[in-house]
Formats: C-alpha cells, structure tokens, sequence
C-alpha cells in the first residue's frame, strides 16, 4: 500500500506506487550501494499452490519449471500462439507454492489465464498481492530486511539477468553486458512487514528509494520488462529476452514453434536498442516517442530514464534493417533529439550469428 510511504520527507506517490522521495538521482546511487530499498508499489503477486505446479507452469510458459528447487530464481513468459509476448513473470518457489511476481497491469490477465488452464490438475492460483507485499533492493539490502523470515525457504527473487540461464541465449554481444555489475533483487514481504519497513523509513532508520530510480537502473542495464518494453507484437528474441526467460530445448508449449523457427532460422523482425540521448535540450521522450533515421519512421521508444551516471537514457525497438551506425533521432514536444544508438539485439541475431563482441559504447564513447 503505497499510502503507508506518503508521509516520507519529500515523497511522490501516484497509482503505481510511490515514485521518489526528493531526487531520484541520488536514490539512485542509494539503490546500487545497498543503502536503500525500493517499495515496488506496481507489482502484484500471484500464489500458485498444488502437486502439479511445476509441472503444469512448464507445460504453459516458456521456462523449464517441472524440476525447479526450492529457492532458485527464473522468470517465464505467456506466449500466444505466433510466439508473440502475452504475459510475463518473475518466478520463485518455496517447496509448497510456487510465487509469480508480476507487473501490477497484467496480473489481472494473467491470473485469469491460468485459471481458465487448470483443468482437472492439481492447482490453485490466486491472487496473494492482499497478502504481500514486494520490496527491491540489492540482495544485502533484501536480506537486512527478511532476516525475521519464519520461512524455510525466504521468499527473495534474485534477478538473473544478463547470465544466460540453462537453455537460454544471448544475443547482445557487447563486454562487459551493462547489466553485469547489476545486483537487484525482489522480496515478498507481509503487509505487517511492510507497515513496520514504512515507520522504520518514517523513524529515519531505513532509507527507501522510489520507482523512478529502480526503473533508471533497468534501463541501463537493458533489462526488458512487461509493462514498458512490451506491446502487442513483440517477440522475446526482439528484446533478447531468450537470456532468461525461455528454456530453448524443453517441451511443447503455446509459441514454441515461431520461437525455434526465428532463432535456429532467421533472424527477429526488429531489435532493441539502447540510446545515449542528447542533454542538452534537458528533455526525455515520452514512451511510444517516434525514433527516425532522417525523415525515416524506424521504430519507436519504450523506457527512458534520467541515469546518475549516463545521463539521458533510453531502450528503443527498431526495425531490423536501420543501420547501426546511423544516428537517429527521437521526436518530443519540443522537437526531435539526437540519440546515439547502442547495438543490444543486433540485426544479424539468431543461433547461427557470427556477431563479434564489442566494447561497450558508453556516453564518453558516444561523444567522441
């Protein structure tokens, strides 16, 4: 409940929760240091308890699930039937339920999807966000405050991304990933718990952070995510989200068809890409923000963000074919801004690529 953070110092608070608490830079440097936690206002939590859990949400979603061990973290997505994203979810199992974190916008579909799928198997999902809440942070930052946990197994989602996990694969080919140092996790929490993290913050003696300095961090690490980076045509291999969200070798599911055949025989039909945006004119792109090459329509923006170290930020999905050295542009009220492209999917990505690794582009190297 994000209303319990409203009487913080300097708090901004809209329906996705609570957005900062003075200057989301700092809370940057905050969140990556450890100092901080983040109340992740916009996520919902879905319970799915029973025998056959596992093994029915591997049937169903892209991740190998039927022999998940306790505490392990992974993510799956809901794919239809043309391979195309319908939902995803951050995934972590305590031995009797398996947890799906997941953007507060889907969970709704989500949720209803799954019931209409349990046939006579043995599951029960339903929707635990009364029951839980989610906090972000670094894992040390997580554990500081789950440490009173009576659970055998604490329920912490520890981000895998950018590893390539078992039966994914990568396809930015950059070194280092930008996500590598990235060290973020998510913990569920009891809604008592989560009133005591809210007067620990109010007593000043927890620090908290909003959730425009948890999504800068995101972006500039290249993290795909549901709620920003995902519309209604989007593959996972656009987003190289086959690192961790799809098990490439394991059995029949809805999508699994289009997913083979784009990654072993061709090539995604767009890709994302970061952006270094020009500061000068102090301005971010809206998302959905056009991206252009001259008078060229490409491609559009999907997450921005004001970096405490970058600057100017943003992920964008662009047509395959548009050039990777070309300079683009990105349309805003006040006119088109420059923006320096860095390659994340390139347009030669699938299993037979020879893309060769590249250093890192950066802002210092997009300047020069």
């Amino acid at each position: 409940m994000s209303a319990l953070f409203a009487g913080l110092p300097g708090a901004v608070i809209d329906d996705s929760g609570l957005q900062h608490v003075g200057n989301p830079l700092v809370e940057q440097r905050a969140i990556a240091a450890g100092e901080a936690v983040v109340p992740l206002g916009d996520r919902a939590v879905i319970a799915v308890p029973g025998e056959d859990r596992l093994s029915w949400l591997d049937s169903l979603t892209s991740q190998a699930l039927a022999a998940l061990p306790p505490g392990v973290s992974t993510e799956l997505l809901v794919l239809d039937p043309q391979g195309r994203v319908e939902h995803a979810a951050s995934v972590i199992d305590d031995g009797e339920t398996t947890w799906l974190i997941v953007d507060r916008a889907d969970a709704e579909g989500l949720l209803s999807w799954l019931r209409r799928m349990r046939f006579r198997l043995r599951v029960d999902p339903r929707d635990a966000t009364e029951e839980y809440a989610v906090i972000g942070g670094t894992t040390a930052a997580l554990e500081r405050i789950t440490a009173a946990q009576p659970a055998s197994v604490p329920l912490v989602w520890i981000d895998p991304w950018p590893a390539v996990s078992p039966g994914g694969y990568g396809y930015a080919a950059v070194d280092p990933h930008p996500g590598a140092d990235r060290d973020w996790a998510e913990a569920l929490v009891t809604r008592e718990e989560e009133r005591r993290i809210a007067d620990a913050a109010a007593a000043g003696d927890l620090a908290v952070a909003g959730l425009i300095a948890a999504d800068a961090l995101r972006v500039a690490a290249w993290r795909p995510r549901w709620g920003a980076d995902v519309d209604e045509r989007v593959l996972p291999h656009e987003l190289d989200w086959l690192r961790t969200a799809v098990h490439l070798s394991k059995g029949c599911y809805r999508g699994q068809e289009t997913v083979a055949k784009v990654h072993n025989l061709g090539h995604p039909p767009r890709r994302l890409v970061a952006l270094q945006l020009d500061g000068s004119a102090s301005v971010l792109p809206a998302r959905g923000a056009v991206v252009r090459v001259g008078d060229d329509e490409v491609g559009a923006v999907t997450s921005t963000a004001l970096h405490f170290e970058e600057g100017p930020i943003a992920l964008a999905i662009v047509r395959r074919s548009t050039p990777v050295d070309a300079t683009l542009l990105v349309d805003t009220d006040d006119g088109p801004i420059a923006a320096a492209q860095e390659i994340v999917v390139p347009p030669e990505a699938g299993k037979t690529a020879n893309v060769p690794r590249l250093p890192r582009l950066g802002r210092r190297a997009a300047a020069t």
